[in-house]
C-alpha cells in the first residue's frame, strides 16, 4: 500500500502541469521573502550583523520545527534518516541554510529587495551548469540553453531599473556568493535525495542549519528587540514559507531533473520586484516587468517541453 502511494506521489510530481505549478508556488513564496526581511529589520530595529544572522536563525529553526512536526504526523512517529545519510544532511544544512543565509541576510541589509531578488535569480543558471557535469542524464540540451537564455533575458529586463547603481561586496557581493552556494546545493540535494524522504531531509537540514545560525548570531553579539503581535506574525509567515518552499522544492528535485526545476528560479525576481513594490513602495517599470515575465514564462515552457 505504501509502495503504491509512493509511486502515485512520484508520478504526480513528474507531471508537467503539477511540476510547473508547484515550482512557481515555491518561487512566489521565496520572492515574498525579500520584502519581508526588509520589513523585519525595520520592525525589530535590526542593524548589526549578529542580529541579522540571529533573525535568520529564528526563521529557519522554526521552519525546521514545522516540517519536523509535519513529517512525524505523516509517518506516525519520530521521523528518522539512515545513519549513512546523517553526514550528508548535516553538510546540506550547513551550506544551504547556514552559509547561504549568513551571506543572504548580511547582503539584504545593504540593498533593496528588488535588487536582491534579481541577483539571486542567477542561482538557476549555476544549478543547470553544475548539473550538466555532476548528474548523469541531466545534460544541457538546445532547449535548455534557449530556456536559460530567455530566463537570463528576463532577469536583464527586470534589472533595467532595479539593478542600477553601485556594487559593493558587503551588499551585492554577498548575494552573489549566496546564489553560487544555493545553486550548488540544489544539485547536491538531488544527489543525496535517495538517502532520505523529502520531509526528513528538509526537516533536519533546516533544524541543524537554523541552530547554527542562532549560535553564530549570539556569538556575534546579536540581539533582537521585543516581538509584538505583527512581528511574531511576520516571523511565523517567513518560517511557514521557508518550510513549504524547501519541502516542495526538495521533493521536486528528488523526482525530476535539476534543470527542469531550477529554471523556474528565473521567476523569483519577477515575484520579488512586484512584492517589494507593493510592500516597500520600491519602484519598478511596468513595461520591463511585463517583458521579463514574458521571457521567463517562454523560457520555462521551452525548457519543460
Amino acid at each position: 500500500m505504501q509502495t503504491n502511494t509512493t509511486l502515485q506521489n512520484t508520478t504526480a510530481l513528474q507531471n508537467t502541469t503539477i511540476r510547473c505549478l508547484l515550482s512557481l508556488l515555491c518561487c512566489a513564496l521565496w520572492g515574498s521573502a525579500f520584502p519581508c526581511i526588509k520589513i523585519g529589520y525595520a520592525w525589530l530595529d535590526i542593524e548589526t550583523t549578529g542580529s541579522q544572522i540571529l533573525f535568520a536563525g529564528y526563521r529557519f529553526f522554526l521552519a525546521g520545527v514545522i516540517v519536523f512536526i509535519i513529517a512525524c504526523i505523516a509517518e506516525k512517529g519520530i521521523v528518522k534518516v539512515q545513519r549513512k545519510a546523517i553526514p550528508h544532511v548535516l553538510i546540506l544544512g550547513f551550506f544551504q541554510t547556514t552559509v547561504q543565509y549568513v551571506f543572504f541576510y548580511i547582503g539584504m541589509a545593504s540593498i533593496t529587495g528588488t535588487k536582491g531578488s534579481i541577483i539571486n535569480a542567477s542561482s538557476s543558471f549555476v544549478s543547470i551548469i553544475i548539473a550538466h557535469f555532476a548528474i548523469k542524464g541531466d545534460r544541457l540540451t538546445f532547449k535548455k540553453i534557449i530556456g536559460c537564455l530567455l530566463g537570463l533575458a528576463g532577469v536583464v529586463f527586470i534589472s533595467l531599473n532595479g539593478i542600477a547603481g553601485s556594487f559593493s561586496f558587503s551588499g551585492e557581493g554577498m548575494i552573489v556568493i549566496c546564489t553560487i552556494v544555493y545553486g550548488t546545493c540544489s544539485v547536491y540535494t538531488k544527489k543525496i535525495s535517495h538517502l532520505a524522504s523529502p520531509t526528513a531531509l528538509t526537516a533536519y537540514q533546516l533544524l541543524f542549519g537554523g541552530a547554527l545560525l542562532i549560535i553564530v548570531g549570539f556569538a556575534g553579539g546579536g540581539s533582537i528587540g521585543s516581538f509584538d503581535m505583527k512581528s511574531c506574525i511576520l516571523l511565523l509567515y517567513m518560517a511557514v514559507l521557508s518550510a513549504s518552499a524547501f519541502l516542495i522544492w526538495t521533493a521536486l528535485l528528488k523526482y525530476n531533473p535539476v534543470s527542469k526545476i531550477t529554471i523556474f528560479g528565473c521567476s523569483i525576481p519577477v515575484f520579488g520586484v512586484i512584492m517589494s513594490s507593493l510592500a516597500l513602495g520600491e519602484q519598478f517599470w511596468a513595461v520591463t516587468t511585463l517583458c521579463a515575465l514574458a521571457c521567463v514564462s517562454l523560457g520555462i515552457i521551452i525548457a519543460n517541453r
